[in-house]
């Protein structure tokens, strides 16, 4: 019997998305987590500004953090605002939190955060998954694979 698929997390504003994380990747996990911010930062995304293209999530001391995520400083933030490129901690549930800790320690996995969004209550979020590093001849196939649907797609499109 077929496992039944979870249900999506609600997004309302994505804000920031790392688009290369699904080339580079294999995702197995993928998980909500909170993010925790200071104010100016919350402005920041809600202009719409951030990038979490470099960056990746590390466990440490029974907590998880977003390290390298780019938020840029609130145009008219003043002697407060934030450094753009702190640990930011990420809110998870402890279960949660021991779950991914044995897979990045055991299983040599890696937290990889896919995109950064509004839920519709107005809070900050962050998709987490769990991956596995492709190789290169793993890339290699899945362009062949997407290159293969776009022509299938085309031909089924021309035939009718």
């Amino acid at each position: 019997m077929a496992r039944p698929k979870p249900t999506p997390f609600d997004k309302q504003k994505i804000v920031a998305e790392n688009r290369r994380a699904r080339y580079d990747y294999h995702i197995e996990d993928v998980y909500e987590a909170g993010l925790a911010l200071q104010g100016t930062e919350v402005k920041s995304l809600r202009f719409g500004e951030g990038s979490i293209a470099e960056s990746y999530a590390d466990i440490r001391n029974g907590e998880v953090w977003l390290i390298n995520a780019n938020i840029p400083e609130f145009s008219h933030g003043n002697r407060h605002n934030h450094e753009p490129r702190r640990p930011r901690k990420l809110l998870l549930k402890e279960r949660e939190i021991e779950k991914l800790f044995g897979a990045v320690e055991r299983k040599g996995m890696t937290l990889v955060p896919l995109s950064v969004y509004f839920n519709s209550r107005g809070r900050a979020k962050v998709e987490l998954a769990l991956a596995k590093g492709k190789q290169t001849h793993d890339k290699r196939a899945s362009i062949k694979d997407r290159d293969w649907k776009r022509d299938k797609a085309r031909l089924m499109r021309e035939k009718g």
